[in-house]
């Protein structure tokens, strides 16, 4: 296996890592009681924010995810 078809293949792993642990966040943000508070991480802060702008959020990064796979493939 070459070095550049090696390299691609382990950021296509990657990226499916990536979709699935979007995914995850996404169902788990969908659990939460609207009472509970949301933390988001941006950069190595926490900040509080609400479920919605949290779910927007995450499925905002998984659909770039799942288009920079659907370019790989």
């Amino acid at each position: 296996m070459s070095a550049s078809s090696h390299s691609s293949a382990n950021s296509s792993s990657d990226l499916r890592k990536q979709v699935r642990s979007h995914e995850v966040a996404l169902a788990e943000l969908n659990n939460l009681s609207s009472s509970r508070a949301v933390y988001q991480r941006n950069g190595n802060i926490l900040f509080r924010t609400t479920i919605e702008k949290a779910t927007a959020s995450e499925q905002k990064q998984m659909d770039a995810a799942k288009a920079r796979l659907q370019k790989l493939s």
